[in-house]
């Protein structure tokens, strides 16, 4: 993977050491403030599986989701209480570690491992430049960050489709030099592959790989091929190592997750809002569900503009032979997922984590095509070829340092990070639900709590995450409502509590708070750095009077 023929000018150690610092930066980004943002919902049911094989071993417990990052999670929150007895940590009530950050941490971790899974991927395919500028740019994408910072399937994913690549593609190179028998590499790619779909079940992305081998069997000097024997036994380590990676598949009750997730009866809410309008939000629903442009528009307006511009020359470049026959790779990656991710009526931001590798090589290929031509240009206008090097390093850093700017900017939220397409000012508008994805629930149920009469009743879209955090401020006598149900709202009296999310107006709600909004002004509002995320209502008649009349229509 170092070979001297992909190193050119970097030797062995200095380009470890790029590496190293490049994954030592990533993971400061992304374990830094992991803390400053309260559960989401589908985190908290994560947090709620880790206390069920706590106390009851391996179960179904959120079966619909696979076992890999589980096992994860229950790891990193049973190191981080025993972090916490320690003495140093007693001694320093700083130094906790709390439960948000416990969750939070196995995905920072190999989403900033990952860095040189795409670095190795990236030199395979198109040489040593292009992938560490790759690597950087996965470093300091603040999308990539703000993904690897939630407790999602989504980065462990990536995570072991780019390892397994690492092997696959090693294995092509082996196979055509002739350096070794590149069979145990076979199995490995197999072994994380199973690992990948026991990581989130989206087995679509084999098609990837097995589609780009599979360009190179009409050419009768390919050497790589794993021909019938050697396809069963590698098909069937996936499957055993899936089973291995994933034992819960074996309890019923997962099956009955499973199907009641496929079926939608575990489908929490009926929508989506995607720039001020309301989408219907099931897979099936195909082009109308979520529009397909919805991927389009998440990469304009949040990726830095110099990456996006990088981006389309890149795109742009791979249409051209001379970029090799790695082109083929990324336009099956690119190609695989539309197919998978584009049409489907059902979209989350999150759900783009296994695209963005394939982007920041495309991004890595235009900055490095740019930097080319700079050099050019600087070098017949000096009269000196020596320029050359120069002004190439001095593009490429210009690209990378924007990009580090712009995380910089975002910190701690990177979710809410806009580029000047997007506007600034226009955070939380285009997904209101991923861009604060609940972050604001704590610091809303605390102020609640303090303000609360005994017994009070919190309304939101959002009841087991204001059981968690009324628990947390101690306030267990807070009675927390589903906004979406009538005979709930039903039992909201005068000064009780309202919570109306950015992200979290639904089909099911969408009237209730129109009325509640014209009727009533928030007691206060809750932000997410500088960005309004959640106005709280104290409930008085003419607010009871809005919701129960919308509720009675």
């Amino acid at each position: 993977m170092f070979g001297a023929e992909g190193v050119h000018s970097l030797n062995r150690r200095l380009l470890a050491v790029i590496l190293s610092m490049l994954v030592v930066i990533g993971f400061g980004f992304r374990v830094s403030g992991l803390n400053a943002e309260g559960l989401s919902e589908d985190e908290l049911n994560k947090l709620n599986a880790v206390a069920d094989y706590r106390a009851h071993g391996i179960t179904s417990a959120n079966g619909e989701h696979p076992f890999v990052m589980k096992v994860l999670l229950t790891i990193s929150v049973i190191g981080a209480e025993k972090w916490n007895q320690t003495s140093c940590a007693a001694a320093n009530p700083a130094l906790k570690v709390r439960a948000e950050s416990a969750l939070r941490l196995p995905g920072a971790v190999f989403g900033a491992l990952s860095i040189a899974l795409l670095f190795l991927i990236a030199s395979e395919l198109f040489g040593v430049e292009i992938g560490l500028l790759a690597a950087a740019l996965w470093t300091f994408d603040p999308l990539t960050i703000g993904f690897n910072r939630i407790a999602k399937e989504d980065t462990f994913l990536v995570f072991f489709f780019l390892l397994a690549n690492v092997f696959w593609l090693r294995s092509q190179r082996i196979a055509e030099s002739h350096e070794r028998q590149p069979e145990l590499l076979y199995w490995a790619t197999a072994v994380s592959f199973g690992a990948m779909i026991a990581s989130k079940y989206v087995p679509q992305m084999l098609v990837v790989s097995l589609a780009y081998y599979y360009t190179f069997q009409a050419i009768p000097e390919t050497r790589w091929r794993l021909k019938k024997k050697r396809f069963l036994i590698f098909f069937s380590l996936i499957g055993v190592s899936f089973l291995f990676f994933n034992p819960p598949i074996f309890l019923p009750g997962t099956w009955r997750a499973i199907f009641s997730f496929a079926n939608y009866k575990s489908l929490g809410h009926d929508s989506y809002e995607f720039m001020g309008r309301l989408y219907s939000h099931r897979v099936t629903d195909w082009l109308k569900g979520e529009p397909w442009y919805f991927y389009l528009v998440l990469i304009a307006v949040k990726e830095p503009l110099l990456v996006l511009l990088g981006f389309i020359l890149g795109a742009g470049a791979l249409l051209r032979k001379q970029c090799g026959d790695g082109r083929y790779f990324l336009f099956f990656w690119f190609f695989s997922w539309t197919l998978v991710f584009i049409f489907a009526g059902g979209k989350f931001t999150r759900y783009s984590t296994s695209l963005l590798p394939a982007i920041m090589i495309t991004a890595a290929i235009g900055i490095h095509l740019a930097a080319r031509a700079f050099a050019g240009l600087c070098a017949r206008l000096a009269g000196n070829k020596r320029v050359k090097l120069l002004a190439r390093a001095v593009l490429a850093m210009t690209v990378i340092i924007s990009a580090l700017w712009s995380t910089a900017d975002a910190w701690p939220h990177y979710r809410l990070h806009m580029n000047a397409l997007g506007g600034a000012g226009s955070a939380g508008f285009y997904f209101p639900q991923d861009e604060f994805y609940d972050a604001y629930m704590r610091d809303a149920l605390n102020e609640i709590a303090r303000r609360a009469r005994p017994g009070a009743r919190v309304a939101s879209e959002l009841p087991t995450v204001s059981v968690y955090y009324a628990q947390q401020a101690n306030r267990s006598d807070l009675i927390c409502l589903n906004l979406s149900d009538p005979n709930d709202l039903q039992k909201l009296t005068s000064d009780d509590f309202v919570i109306d999310g950015q992200g979290r107006t639904y089909f099911s709600n969408q009237a209730i708070l129109l009325r509640l909004r014209k009727a009533s002004r928030p007691a206060f509002t809750i932000s997410v750095g500088a960005t309004p995320a959640a106005d709280v209502y104290v409930m008085d008649q003419n607010a009871l009077e809005a919701l129960r009349g919308t509720a009675q229509r």
